[in-house]
């Protein structure tokens, strides 16, 4: 479709008009060039960036393309973020002030339908739903998505062969279904959904698990030849084992239980869903569902087969939920016993021991998961450090306190407590700042920034602002000049100008593109706020004169 640059807006629906113009008005037009005479590309920039292709023949878009998955009308609304973009910034026909001109009113797609609906005959109607199911395999498969549930001799087979249907016709002749294929998958298999959970709420349970199981091993399987970057197939995954969750707190009858937990069992063992979170969820689901004591053995059988040191610690966690609850105190305690280096069960102990104030049971875990865990697990070395804290703090043991929040507030990525203001209020003032200045001579030789952000924490904390000027010119970059800026502001305003001044220009002078414009620009009026007005000016006076070519920087300069 040919689209007159002057008749554009009449030519395109009113909401695309109305989401293009938002996203030019945003910026979102991140970078746009003319490749030759009358052929142009651009990026924009929504929930993904987008390529845009245009050529233009004596002001009408002649062809016009864009990557993205839209296909609903004559153009998306990233093509039409480029027409106002090039209407007001490259060809400069006098569209500085856009406006969205309402078009004649016409009857609506619904309105159309229902009218239609109500002049087509019944048998015109079947006629054309055989006909079109004949020759459109994607009409057939939402047809029997949306209506299959009518039909009599419901089964997981019977879900099954609809769902797989529709992921082979997704996937065509090469087998793959692509990311843009996604959305018919989506469209198509959403009504199993809606009708599992219209059953679920008529009763209808039976009907819920075969289309639960029916969507669990079809979207598994398509896992393997699909592209799930944007997660749709793990929607459906999710949402099957969701209306299994919900099935199981439902009042089902106990021949339905039976047949759930022998799936649960069955498809586990056959590895169905093996490698994924679920093929243990099936095992969580059948717990639910344990009538006799022989089926809690059954589930604890099938959780000793799971192999994979992260599989096997949930597990192990999972089965002693089921030993609490099943099985007598002297079996509970020597499980605890031989998996106590499973992180989760040492927590839950150390817990347990801390509540009652068992505080030597507290020390010794924890002093015992340290040693476990200080080679593969620092992370969690940590953890247990803590809980010694916690012990000292308890006991009031000021020596103690000091030693452990010492090594956590210097090696800590993740800490549980404010260790500098712990560490504080028990050194007493006249050793306070010899003992940070010992911790920054430990750990300054070290290089990571982890270090380094420790050391300014400090810094600011005790109001060092001419060291940490002085750690700022060490590790100079526009983030970290802003990112310090709030503290030295006061005392160093003409040194942070000049270090912004020195830095935006080398950044103007290495990256293009309007979001590169619009960053270093809000750095300019950091400049302004600080005082630095004169300095501004001189800079937008040199990159007017070095980059005139530069539109979009002309532009963002002028709203400065």
């Amino acid at each position: 479709m040919q689209i007159p640059l002057n008749e554009f807006e009449q030519l395109i629906d009113e909401e695309i008009l109305k989401r293009g113009l938002s996203y030019y008005k945003g910026g979102a037009v991140t970078s746009f060039e003319e490749r030759s005479n009358g052929e142009y590309e651009a990026i924009v920039s929504g929930s993904e960036e987008y390529n845009i292709e245009l050529e233009i023949n004596s002001n009408v878009i002649t062809e016009y393309n864009c990557d993205c998955p839209y296909n609903m009308g004559p153009a998306c609304k990233h093509v039409v973020a480029v027409i106002f973009h090039l209407l007001q910034n490259e060809l400069e026909l006098n569209h500085s002030n856009f406006t969205i001109s309402k078009k004649k009113k016409t009857k609506s797609v619904t309105q159309q339908v229902k009218d239609l609906l109500k002049e087509i005959s019944h048998k015109e109607l079947i006629d054309f739903v055989q006909e079109n199911s004949k020759k459109d395999k994607k009409f057939r498969n939402f047809f029997l998505a949306s209506f299959g549930h009518l039909s009599q001799g419901q089964s997981k087979e019977f879900y099954q062969k609809q769902i797989h249907s529709i992921l082979q016709t997704a996937a065509g002749r090469d087998g793959w279904i692509g990311w843009s294929d996604m959305k018919y998958v989506v469209n198509t298999t959403e009504p199993f959904l809606e009708n599992a959970k219209k059953y679920l709420l008529s009763n209808n349970f039976e009907n819920v698990f075969f289309i639960s199981t029916a969507l669990l091993e079809e979207m598994t399987e398509a896992l393997q030849y699909g592209d799930d970057s944007n997660g749709d197939l793990g929607y459906f995954i999710e949402s099957a084992m969701e209306l299994l969750s919900k099935l199981m707190q439902e009042q089902i009858s106990k021949t339905l239980k039976e047949e759930i937990f022998e799936y649960c069992i069955s498809s586990f063992n056959q590895n169905l869903f093996q490698g994924w979170d679920w093929h243990v969820g099936m095992l969580h689901i059948a717990s639910n569902l344990v009538l006799e004591e022989n089926e809690v053995d059954i589930v604890l059988n099938c959780l000793d087969t799971v192999n994979g040191e992260y599989e096997r610690e949930q597990t192990q966690s999972f089965k002693l939920d089921l030993l609490r609850q099943y099985k007598d105190e002297k079996e509970v305690e020597k499980f605890i016993d031989k998996h106590i280096s499973n992180p989760s069960i040492r927590t839950k102990e150390i817990e347990k021991a801390f509540v009652s104030r068992d505080f030597v049971r507290v020390i010794e875990l924890s002093k015992d998961g340290i040693e476990c865990d200080k080679k593969n697990k620092p992370g969690l070395v940590k953890d247990w450090y803590n809980w010694l804290l916690k012990v000292a703090q308890s006991e009031k043991d000021t020596l103690k306190i000091i030693e452990y929040a010492r090594f956590l507030f210097i090696d800590n990525f993740h800490p549980q407590q404010d260790y500098y203001q712990i560490l504080k209020e028990h050194i007493e003032e006249k050793d306070w700042h010899p003992f940070l200045e010992k911790i920054i001579e430990e750990i300054k030789p070290k290089s990571r920034w982890t270090y380094v952000g420790l050391i300014r924490e400090i810094y600011i904390k005790e109001e060092w602002w001419d060291r940490l000027m002085l750690m700022l010119k060490e590790n100079l970059s526009l983030e970290n000049i802003e990112q310090n800026e709030q503290y030295l502001s006061k005392d160093y305003s003409s040194e942070l100008i000049e270090l912004y001044s020195e830095r935006i220009t080398k950044y103007v002078d290495k990256f293009v593109g309007r979001n590169h414009y619009q960053t270093a620009c809000r750095y300019l009026r950091r400049m302004k706020k600080l005082g630095g007005n004169d300095k501004v000016n001189k800079l937008i006076g040199l990159f007017r004169k070095q980059y005139p070519q530069r539109r979009a920087l002309m532009d963002e300069l002028n709203r400065i």
